[in-house]
């Protein structure tokens, strides 16, 4: 929710971390400083070894189904490596990276709010749009995925070095092209956890303590 002068400007369905404590998103401050159009999603080491690489060396294939490529560097025109057993190797010690690019199935979408922060949590688009229906929502590794992207994108973009409208917004998700828009003035962002609030228009609201803050809380205060 975006809030000013106590008037909520946007609001919106998102998707946050899962339930399991190294996927939780967690509680921070930080700002929004760039957006990339068309992302790159650089998979995480914690992602990869996990998950992906096991899936990577029982089917190669993975990575063609997914988009995916064996890369060195951190350029997003770092070339592609031959996925041999010797380079699997080397992305399980971590001395090369996975990356998944722009494109239709991008786990990120048509674009990335990026914010700089410790836990390299940040706002996202997802092609998996029919989980906005769901009335719970931790679904992802930890980031946060917009259910209206081109309308947070309208928002961020007033604080761009060159004008944007709704219909350059829209071009930019629809082009097939990777662009970095810097913001001249960063964006703050408060994430925060609640299991009550209050509304004018439906009163008062109570939520699943998913992440078990509360019950930790009140197991201090009881203590």
């Amino acid at each position: 929710r975006l809030n000013s002068s106590d008037t909520t400007v946007l609001e919106m369905p998102v998707i946050v971390g899962q339930s399991t404590p190294h996927m939780r998103t967690p509680i921070f401050v930080a700002a929004i400083e760039y957006v990339v159009f068309q992302p790159f999603w650089d998979v995480p080491a914690s992602i990869t070894r996990r998950e992906l690489l096991p899936l990577i060396r029982k089917d190669i294939s993975y990575l063609t189904r997914h988009r995916m490529e064996i890369v060195r560097g951190f350029g997003d025109d770092a070339p592609a490596l031959s996925p041999t057993p010797d380079v699997l190797d080397q992305l399980g010690r971590g001395e090369v990276r996975l990356r998944q690019r722009p494109g239709p199935g991008n786990s990120l979408g048509s674009i990335k709010f990026m914010m700089p922060n410790p836990y390299n949590v940040y706002l996202h688009a997802t092609p998996n749009v029919n989980l906005f229906e769901r009335s719970q929502r931790a679904f992802s590794h930890g980031c946060i995925r917009v259910s209206q992207p081109a309308l947070l994108a309208k928002y961020v973009l007033e604080n761009a070095t060159q004008e944007w409208t709704m219909e350059s917004i829209e071009a930019a998700l629809c082009d097939s092209t990777t662009r970095r828009v810097n913001l001249k003035t960063p964006v703050p962002v408060l994430i925060f956890y609640g299991t009550a609030a209050v509304s004018k228009e439906i009163g008062d609201m109570f939520f699943d303590d998913i992440y078990g803050h509360d019950a930790r809380l009140e197991r201090l205060l009881g203590s």
